[in-house]
């Protein structure tokens, strides 16, 4: 039977907080504020009253309607509805929290998962928590560019060939350079097997709202997608959506794993963004994001005018790289100015002021949104022929000579949770070899992990870790000795 459309012009949690802050009742229940009469003047100065008159207890005043009948249900359901989905859940512990909800929604202790090996330290961190064994699979590796590319059909088909007890596929698509895998052709692949796909799309929250957008994992057939409300959308830091369709997960199961990590005092103020930008996308999301492509046109255009910088684009897809990529993500190759990328960007956020988002050693990604215009365009443009006009005065670019992934196949050990929650010690690094390690290291750029808990660390992988350290072009954040002196290992 086909479902009823819902009234996509309503946002319920923003009428049910219109309708708490009318009624002014004498609450007596957090948050002890009291809608902000408590706050300091000082803060109210800064932050604005109606940052604290949003905040309220869900059920205890604010949505106090019987189940079935919640404005949190209902907008929901119309977030499942506008972006292709049979269910949604709203989040306010950031995708981080949200796709290790979902990993344990489809694996648990001693399951085998095929995972994406360039994925975010989120991913990793969900292996340890539910002990999950995973499969690694490599990315496409663009040698000339440095750039890894998400994992491609066949590699994928591979994968499930050689792990028929593995549980499903988890991917990133789109990355975080926009690049994007054939998600539609590995669902395929997956549900021919009986596996599930879940995708972290934390970068891709506005593609159902555009057709010349990459298809959104709703729409290439995925079952599960954690998606980021505020990092291309409308929503607030912390807000997140998880997408689920067809019958392969269990939305109780889903649900119930949520709330095992989830907070228990949600933030109004949060749903209430994912609501109204639900709202706001599919009344104007078509007219807005197409203005947003037309600017990605223009600051392309610019950027060609200057030789001496890159910008990549339909070159990125293609056979042995990516399946499609997103042009919202404008990346460009700063190496033919002689600069690296980090140089430039902290040169253009100090002179120019403009920020711009991920930085490796040769790139830098200015990621327009819905909500850019015709002057943070020029504003882009603007600093970035400054910046190349400066460039002798900036430090020279350091070489970083980043291998194959497929070079530093790692050995797995034992199980990431197993070693991470272990017994273990700091070494020197010169002790390293050979030992299992306790802790992850991923080197930026970049950006994939080079050693997990639970894998033997190789001399070949101490000995490029140790190298693109040295140079001051690689960066080691989530090291215990970001220094690489010593190495956090298993004690035996």
């Amino acid at each position: 039977m086909r479902r009823q459309m819902l009234d996509q012009s309503v946002a319920p949690i923003l009428d049910a907080l219109a309708e708490h802050r009318e009624r002014a009742d004498a609450s007596f229940t957090p948050p002890g504020h009291r809608q902000g009469r408590g706050i300091d003047e000082r803060v109210i100065e800064l932050l604005g009253l109606d940052v604290f008159l949003a905040e309220a207890v869900a059920l205890g005043g604010l949505d106090d309607r019987p189940p079935g009948q919640r404005a949190l249900g209902l907008a929901e359901a119309l977030m499942a509805e506008a972006v292709g989905a049979r269910h949604a859940l709203f989040s306010t512990c950031g995708s981080s929290l949200s796709v290790k909800s979902a990993m344990l929604a489809v694996a648990g202790p001693g399951d085998r998962l095929i995972v994406d090996r360039n994925t975010h330290k989120s991913v990793i961190y969900g292996i340890i928590l539910a002990g999950i064994e995973p499969i690694w699979i490599g990315p496409g590796w663009d040698a000339d560019a440095q750039l890894p590319h998400p994992p491609g059909v066949a590699a994928i088909g591979r994968a499930l060939d050689r792990e028929p007890a593995a549980k499903g596929v988890l991917l990133v698509s789109p990355t975080g350079y926009g690049t994007c895998a054939d998600l539609a052709a590995i669902a395929r692949l997956c549900h021919e097997r009986d596996r599930v796909l879940v995708v972290d799309e934390a970068w891709g929250a506005h593609l159902p709202f555009h057709p010349d957008l990459p298809r959104c994992a709703m729409h290439a057939g995925a079952d599960l997608a954690v998606t980021s409300g505020y990092k291309m959308g409308g929503g607030l830091e912390q807000g997140s959506v998880y997408q689920l369709r067809g019958d392969r997960i269990d939305p109780a199961v889903l649900k119930l794993r949520a709330d095992l990590l989830g907070t228990g005092s949600p933030s109004p103020a949060i749903h209430a963004a994912l609501d109204g930008w639900r709202r706001q996308m599919v009344e104007r999301g078509r007219e807005l994001l197409g203005h947003a492509l037309r600017l990605s046109r223009q600051a392309r255009a610019g950027l060609d005018e200057l030789p001496e910088l890159a910008v990549a684009g339909r070159d990125l897809v293609g056979p042995g790289r990516s399946a499609d990529f997103d042009p919202l993500q404008v990346v460009v190759d700063v190496s033919g100015a002689g600069v690296g990328g980090a140089d430039a960007a902290g040169w253009l956020r100090e002179q120019a002021g403009v920020e711009v988002g991920a930085v490796d050693h040769r790139r830098i990604v200015a990621r327009l949104t819905y909500a850019d215009s015709e002057q943070t365009v020029r504003q882009l443009l603007a600093g970035l022929r400054r910046l190349v006009n400066a460039r002798s005065a900036l430090p020279a670019a350091v070489p970083v000579d980043l291998p194959d992934p497929a070079e530093l196949e790692p050995e797995v050990v034992m199980l990431p949770r197993d070693a991470f929650f272990g017994n273990s010690a700091m070494v020197p690094a010169s002790q390293a070899t050979g030992r299992v390690a306790a802790e992850t290291i991923t080197p930026y750029p970049p950006g994939i992990p080079a050693v997990v808990p639970g894998e033997r660390i190789s001399e070949a992988v101490l000995d490029y870790l140790r190298a693109g350290v040295a140079t001051s072009a690689m960066r080691i954040p989530d090291a215990a000795d970001p220094t690489l002196e010593t190495m956090k290992v298993v004690c035996a």
